[in-house]
């Protein structure tokens, strides 16, 4: 393996007033991911994070004299380093482990983004004064306008725009349902060994059980299921507690406590 840099970064927006659910749980994805390697990193937030990103998602990682977005690349990058949590898998099991890692992303990803976009009340309440927070009126307001657009164009090209709030949550429920089914009374979804895949649940689950927003009824579906909040803890102890925090460490959290407490 070769050496990883003391200095490898993880850029992503402001951590209390402006980061997003989907952006928040894509960039704890990525720490989970990089902590369960033993890969120390530093989370610093920008407010520009999203325009200096290669891919305009965050979170991206700076590493030497690269810049790597998202969970899929990163995970590939840190692999060629000789880093790899899935090693020990099956072709059979990789198979699997990315059909659920695809569900995670059309699902859960797709969710929090018709939440955070299509929502009218959580858009004019928690979006737009989020998104638009670390900018002057009227740009604030013109940046929210385009990014809304953006996302609703894309949620029609995939079949979402149509949905009730109702039928989404339906959709989050089924995802949860299967997800609980595959991990079952195991500690990780491939047993005793943490891989990608249970970064990227941890990830949006833990995110999704610790953002106030509007109502409790996307919370309320990941309760619903008990081996996964039990999955979310099991990993907010073994990688998260007592390491040193920064500025989106779970320990400084804004929204609601820690699922410990």
């Amino acid at each position: 393996a070769e050496p990883w840099p003391e200095n490898a970064a993880l850029y992503q927006q402001l951590k209390e007033e402006q980061i997003l659910l989907s952006d928040n749980a894509s960039s704890l994805a990525v720490q989970a991911f990089l902590q369960m390697c033993n890969l120390p990193i530093r989370v610093i937030c920008r407010a520009n994070a999203e325009y200096m990103s290669p891919s305009g998602k965050v979170p991206f990682i700076h590493v030497g004299n690269q810049v790597v977005s998202e969970l899929g690349p990163i995970v590939q990058f840190v692999k060629a380093k000789g880093h790899s949590l899935s090693d020990g898998l099956d072709e059979v099991q990789k198979a699997e482990m990315k059909a659920y890692m695809e569900l995670v992303n059309n699902m859960l990803l797709t969710a929090e983004l018709y939440l955070q976009w299509c929502d009218d009340v959580t858009v004019e309440e928690i979006t737009h004064p989020r998104y638009g927070s670390p900018y002057p009126w009227p740009l604030n307001r013109i940046l929210s306008y385009q990014k809304q657009w953006e996302v609703r164009r894309k949620m029609k090209a995939i079949g979402w725009a149509g949905k009730t709030l109702e039928q989404v949550l339906e959709d989050v429920d089924q995802c949860c349902h299967a997800l609980s089914q595959r991990l079952g009374t195991q500690p990780y979804f491939f047993n005793k060994q943490p891989t990608e895949l249970d970064a990227l649940v941890f990830g949006h689950l833990f995110t999704i059980l610790t953002t106030q927003l509007i109502t409790d009824e996307l919370s309320e579906k990941v309760k619903n299921y008990s081996n996964l909040t039990a999955f979310c803890r099991r990993i907010e102890q073994q990688y998260f507690e007592g390491h040193d925090k920064d500025c989106s460490t779970i320990a400084a959290r804004s929204s609601k406590k820690s699922l410990l407490r």
